[in-house]
This record gives structure tokens, C-alpha cells and sequence, in this order.
């Protein structure tokens, strides 16, 4: 596991982590939360759109898509 967290759209593709840290402004945060990104969930990155922009996440065995700009707010602790 490293040690520094580094954002999530960082991770390679088929990539894993655990989140460590979520920078998201509030009005935002609570809809990650009820989605079950929460800190200490394993993620995996599963692709970026054509374009790099949305992110495509699997958390707790569903598929999630995140902006590009919310997942540079999410850190996490590659394995």
C-alpha cells in the first residue's frame, strides 16, 4: 500500500484503493456518502470516458461515475 494518498482519477485503469480522504464541498459530499463512498472503502477504477471526463468507479460491488472533477477531490491509498 503506498503511503501519500493520491487522487482517485490518478489510479491506472483496473486499479484499486482504499479511500483515504474527501475533499468534496459539503453541498456534494452527502450525495457521495449516501452512494457509500466513505472513507476507508476499497475502489476500483474501472475507465475514463473517451474523453477523460466521467470516471467510471466500482465501490462495493456496483458501478459508479463520477466526474473528473469530483474524483480529483477524492484521495485514496493505492494498493
Amino acid at each position: 500500500m503506498s503511503a501519500e494518498p493520491q487522487p482517485l482519477s490518478s489510479l491506472a485503469v483496473g486499479a484499486t484503493g482504499t479511500v483515504a480522504e474527501i475533499r468534496v464541498p459539503a453541498e456534494d459530499r452527502a450525495r457521495l456518502l449516501e452512494m457509500g463512498l466513505l472513507v476507508g472503502t476499497a475502489v476500483e477504477l474501472v475507465r475514463f470516458a473517451p474523453l477523460g471526463d466521467p470516471v467510471e468507479i466500482k465501490v462495493r460491488g456496483y458501478h459508479l461515475t463520477l466526474r473528473k472533477h469530483e474524483a480529483e477531490l477524492i484521495f485514496v491509498r493505492g494498493k
